[in-house]
């Protein structure tokens, strides 16, 4: 969130999307955004410019909030995801979770049951990789059967693009996922080459 700005920064996004769509309207619009502290002017902010992809990571399960992101609430994520459809139904919502953390697979499931009750669409599942020693430790390493599993098992929850892999990050694929969602029957992905990107322990 930015601090900075009264509206957390959401009418910087809402500009900048406007501005492509007048100076490429053909260009596809995806926004990764924060959680604007649960203010839902903000977010309204944002929707009203109609982005085809509306992204807001959960990054983790629930009980390692504290740890992860500590400025960030659980609940408020999957209600700004929540509220991000009723504003605009045709927005495209999406979601992405680390692992490798400490999680089990029991909670990843769940937070997966929980973006599917959300209305979101598109979900990105990635390990996570310490940017720095300053950075949370890497618990373990994911296999890839595991990420296939993770993935088998969010589209059976409904999902219509997954996207799941060591290396996938929030923008892995991105072209794929908004003509996935724009086909009646799930699509999928998996992670398995080079990628840019960290996801930071916080917002």
């Amino acid at each position: 969130n930015r601090d900075d700005q009264p509206d957390g920064g959401a009418g910087i996004f809402a500009e900048t999307i406007r501005w492509i769509r007048r100076l490429s309207p053909e260009t596809s619009v995806e926004v990764l955004i924060p959680d604007f502290l649960g203010d839902d002017d903000a977010l309204a902010t944002v929707c009203d410019a109609e982005p085809e992809i509306l992204n807001h990571n959960t990054e983790t399960v629930p009980r390692l909030y504290r740890r992860v992101r500590p400025k960030g609430r659980y609940e408020r994520s999957l209600g700004l995801l929540r509220r991000a459809k009723e504003l605009d139904p045709g927005t495209v919502t999406k979601s992405g979770v680390m692992v490798g953390l400490g999680e089990t697979r029991d909670e990843l499931l769940q937070v997966f049951a929980d973006l599917a009750r959300c209305g979101v669409e598109v979900l990105t599942v990635g390990q996570y990789l310490r940017p720095s020693a300053k950075h949370l430790p890497i618990e373990r390493y994911y296999a890839p059967s595991e990420f296939d599993d993770l993935r088998e098992k969010a589209l059976a929850l409904g999902f219509k693009h997954v996207e799941s892999g060591p290396l996938v990050r929030s923008s892995y694929h991105a072209e794929r996922q908004v003509d996935g969602v724009r086909h009646t029957s799930p699509s999928s992905g998996r992670g398995d080459s080079s990628v840019s990107g960290d996801l930071r322990k916080a917002e």
